[in-house]
């Protein structure tokens, strides 16, 4: 742990600050630094799954005051969506033509997904893009949400929306490295289990970028 954690600063109110200073050193020294499913699959590629250019994409990792200090804002998929069902992920999704950039993208698809409004949130900074297996380049933008924020799941593709504290999921320990059995071989992934909540594969893939990035 991080002297960050072991001074149990998220209690107070200076991890916003914290967050952004950290993220914004991280983007001025280490803005080339890749992340993705690949880390734990070099032998894979980034885009093991798809063939062609990446699709951008951008998610939001909001995160609410707390009596006992912030909590990360997740979401579970409904069951019936194409990709990635019933899965806890990050609001988020393509970045389209009409988006100002990924802080833009992640905003409009938090406010579609879960109903968040945007001038709830206020942007601290981003990760490094997130290389998927399934072709995509995903910018997780990190956000603080104002604690009276309202929610609204759409039934359309969310099922439930729920958080989980900050400090377990920066805790490396509760970081399992898993791997599932895919084309013959080995394809290894993080999984972060919480309560009746699996939290596995992209998404716990940014949450450990997200560790590695702050509290390493």
């Amino acid at each position: 742990m991080t002297a960050f954690l072991q001074n149990d600063t998220f209690a107070g109110t200076d991890w916003a600050r914290y967050l952004h200073d950290r993220l914004a050193e991280a983007s001025l020294s280490d803005h080339q630094r890749e992340t993705g499913d690949h880390i734990l699959n070099p032998d894979l590629g980034p885009y093991a799954k798809w063939e062609g250019p990446p699709r951008d994409a951008a998610v939001l990792i909001g995160l609410l005051q707390r009596d006992d200090g912030p909590n990360v804002i997740l979401t579970q998929r409904t069951g019936h969506l194409n990709s990635h069902a019933g899965q806890v992920a990050f609001p988020g999704g393509k970045i389209d033509p009409t988006d100002n950039g990924p802080v833009e993208a992640a905003l409009r698809e938090a406010e579609e997904e879960i109903g968040l409004l945007p001038q709830r949130v206020e942007p601290l900074g981003h990760l490094a893009p997130y290389l998927t297996g399934s072709g995509y380049r995903v910018v997780p933008i990190v956000g603080a949400v104002e604690p009276a924020a309202a929610f609204q799941p759409n039934p359309e593709e969310v099922e439930d929306i729920f958080e989980v504290p900050l400090t377990f999921l920066m805790n490396p320990a509760n970081h399992q490295k898993l791997s599932r059995d895919w084309q013959g071989r080995p394809r290894y992934f993080y999984a972060m289990p919480f309560g009746e909540r699996y939290i596995w594969g992209v998404t716990a893939g940014i949450i450990r970028s997200l560790y590695e990035t702050v509290f390493r």
